[in-house]
């Protein structure tokens, strides 16, 4: 027996045979209520196989007997007969709507016999009913598959979002999360290439692809394009910036910073670019500036934990760690992982004298240090080692 049909043996099976009285039986409902006596008794012993055939004979006694039905259809589910499930399960779902498990276990029995129009359907409608977890990532994935076997893409990254809320550590749910929006973005690509094949939003993509690739200095070729068709297109210029600041030579450093100042031009909201010049002023010294950029960003963006901590780390440097402290406490209870803003807090606590929150935080420090020391190692192996982009490059048009 697969673990999926384990699961819906507990979750589904328990709880529908109900408790019936001792009668000889006589009549049909006493035969009805015999067959079912010596079902319940047979599955207390662990006997489907036995059990099986006292509910064929209730059903074709009571055809509209709805625990007798969904019971048969659970069994014979189980044992793998699909095609016989289906008819049962169905006449379940009909007489009582409101059996969301017994209407999951119909889809799936029906996409095991390759009705996959009734699977969807009853997948669907059971889906957004179910509570338990497990169930609910077990229905929902073959929803996604049938999604994906039909392209309908938007469908499967709306199931796999609720997914995602309902057991958001789940590796098959994010392997299944990775899939769908890889293929959502390759189908984006392929229709704007289609429909839009010179647009500035096609040159900023392909240089999002150029990128990714490593080919740095061919996205910066692309993103010069993007901004040469429309230089107001959305977020071109914070990501040329973005790209251009990796480079070591403070020439491309420079044509970065203007680059920030072009993204806030264009958006004064640009909360993102802010706090990057709010870097640059940093390393040249400029605290003053430093404090201004960092201070628009959190009041731009209050639950930027980021910019919580850049601007700690100004006024620690500006020597008023007691404005400081709050925008790190701030910024840990944003983003708990973040393993410099622990180790800032831990010493802030130090200098106040709070050495059991010092210790915490520097346990915290160490722990997640640790976590994304060991996630480095593996995204090293998959990551592209980008070009270094430097001021000697030919100037592309």
């Amino acid at each position: 027996m697969s673990a999926k049909t384990v699961l819906l043996a507990l979750m589904v099976a328990p709880g529908l045979f109900l408790p019936l009285p001792c009668q000889s039986p006589s009549n049909p409902q006493e035969q009805i209520e015999a067959h079912e006596r010596l079902a319940q008794q047979y599955l207390g012993e662990q006997r489907p196989d036995l059990a099986i055939p006292e509910l064929e004979k209730v059903a074709a006694l009571d055809p509209d007997n709805v625990e007798a039905r969904a019971n048969l259809g659970v069994l014979l589910f189980f044992r793998g007969d699909y095609a016989q499930a289906v008819p049962h399960l169905q006449a379940a779902v009909r007489l009582k709507p409101d059996l969301p498990k017994i209407q999951a276990l119909l889809g799936l029995a029906e996409e095991y016999t390759s009705d996959l129009a009734g699977a969807r359907k009853n997948l669907e409608a059971s889906f957004p009913l179910i509570e338990e977890k497990k169930l609910k990532v077990e229905v929902g994935l073959d929803l996604v598959g049938l999604y994906n076997g039909s392209n309908d893409l938007d469908s499967a990254a709306s199931v796999i979002a609720a997914l995602r809320k309902a057991d958001p550590e789940n590796p098959e749910v994010l392997y299944a999360a990775y899939r769908t929006y890889a293929d959502l973005s390759g189908e984006s690509m392929l229709e704007l290439s289609l429909v839009a094949p010179d647009s500035a939003q096609m040159h900023q993509l392909l240089a999002h692809e150029e990128t990714r690739e490593g080919n740095t200095n061919g996205a910066i070729a692309q993103y010069r394009q993007a901004i040469a068709i429309d230089p107001h297109l959305p977020g071109v210029h914070f990501e040329l910036a973005e790209l251009l600041n990796t480079s070591q030579d403070p020439v491309i450093k420079r044509q970065a910073e203007e680059e920030y100042r072009a993204a806030v031009e264009a958006d004064p909201h640009d909360e993102k670019a802010i706090c990057s010049l709010g870097e640059i002023a940093m390393q040249k010294g400029d605290l003053q500036q430093a404090y201004a950029d960092f201070s628009k960003a959190v009041a731009l963006r209050p639950a930027d934990a980021e910019a919580k901590l850049w601007l700690s780390k100004v006024l620690i440097q500006m020597d008023e760690p007691d404005k400081a402290l709050p925008l790190l406490e701030a910024s840990v209870q944003l983003d708990p992982t973040d393993a410099t803003a622990h180790y800032r807090l831990s010493t802030l606590y130090r200098r106040a004298g709070r050495m059991e929150d010092a210790r915490r935080e520097a346990e915290l420090y160490q722990k997640y240090k640790d976590m994304k020391d060991k996630l480095r190692v593996i995204y090293k192996d998959m990551l592209v080692q980008p070009e270094e982009i430097r001021e000697d490059e030919p100037d592309e048009k």
